[in-house]
């Protein structure tokens, strides 16, 4: 089946883009590896989102929540209705390979969760994937071992266990925190001199209020060098320590896909590791591909979020509505309610 565009990825601002497509009649398939607003679905269970509701909104739909601020749950919520009213194309559980081709006939090449493998031809691509899916590592002995985790969900699984928290942001604060409370015997540990500013402010005075009454044990300007099933070796200030330890949870961050970028014609400013692209339009070097959202930022992942990135849809709808003749684009779908 042919289509206009093809969009990899279908978190928020994939969506957004399918969106504003299908409002310029442009037929555009969603392919996305795990399920829809997947980063999503994988950020911790009891998580709150740090913004209002109205700024994560995408295609006029208004977005509810009980709170000031909008939980996990009702994002997740919020975007599959979001999907649903629009009738957007999304196939899920299909991870893209590769494209090849050129502008105005490229052939994405997929494979579903099946093993199946797919080819869908298309006359744009746009690439909407995020960047919660590599994890930044910490290049040392032992990290593949089971016992080291890159995405906190919840606590109750570490109850009266001896974990590490590597980290001094946001997402590392908090997983200490949560852990804390639940009764696990946390350590954190950080490279830097302590708990970073941006670190929001009703979570910072409290992780270091846990770290002075030395509930929770810190080693900052300290860095992991091996992990082993039941121990783990730190360098710190004083020398290096070994400490007993059930899990790591590894709060590093994470980056864009740049190897499959780079293998795809798109070319990176050497520091930034941004993509170079059109302001205008988001075109990158190699023509007829476009790119969405926080792939955008390069390794400043922390510059583009849904509420800034959602906007990109209708910056690429327009320009690709403007490069496809009329006559071949697909008549425009009357969108109905899903109520």
């Amino acid at each position: 089946m042919n289509y206009d565009v093809v969009i990899v990825g279908a978190g928020p601002t994939g969506l957004a883009c399918g969106i504003e497509l299908k409002k310029r009649g442009i037929r555009a398939l969603l392919i996305e590896k795990g399920c829809i607003v997947n980063s999503l679905y994988h950020y911790p269970t009891n998580m709150t989102f740090f913004t209002t509701p109205e700024l994560l909104e995408i295609g006029g739909i208004p977005m509810t929540s009980l709170n000031e601020k909008p939980n996990r749950t009702e994002a997740l919520k919020y975007y599959r209705r979001v999907a649903a009213y629009y009738q957007l194309e999304i196939r899920q559980y299909e991870r893209v390979d590769r494209i090849s081709g050129e502008d105005g006939n490229f052939v994405v090449h997929s494979t579903d969760r099946l093993g199946q493998s797919l080819q869908t031809p298309c006359r744009k691509v746009i690439l909407a994937m995020g960047y919660y899916d590599i994890p930044n590592k910490l290049g040392v002995p032992g990290e593949d071992l089971d016992k080291v985790i890159h995405y906190y969900k919840e606590p109750h699984p570490y109850y009266g266990l001896e974990v590490a928290v590597v980290g001094g942001k946001n997402s590392a604060a908090i997983a200490a925190l949560e852990l804390f409370w639940t009764g696990a015997k946390v350590t954190l540990i950080h490279r830097g001199p302590g708990i970073s500013d941006k670190v929001k402010y009703w979570i910072k005075p409290n992780i270091e209020n846990r770290i002075k009454a030395g509930e929770i044990q810190a080693y900052f300007h300290s860095r992991i060098t091996r992990i082993a099933p039941a121990w783990i070796d730190v360098e710190t200030p004083q020398g290096e320590i070994r400490l007993a330890n059930d899990f790591v949870f590894a709060m590093t961050g994470y980056r864009p896909d740049f190897e499959f970028m780079a293998a795809h014609g798109i070319t990176l400013d050497e520091e930034s590791q941004k993509p170079r692209t059109d302001p205008e339009t988001l075109e990158s070097e190699r023509k007829g591909i476009y790119l969405a959202g926080v792939v955008v930022a390069g390794v400043h992942t922390n510059e583009i979020f849904i509420e800034n990135g959602r906007f990109h849809g209708e910056k690429i709808a327009a320009a690709i509505a403007r490069e496809l003749s009329t006559s071949a684009v697909t008549s425009p779908l009357q969108i109905q309610s899903s109520r």
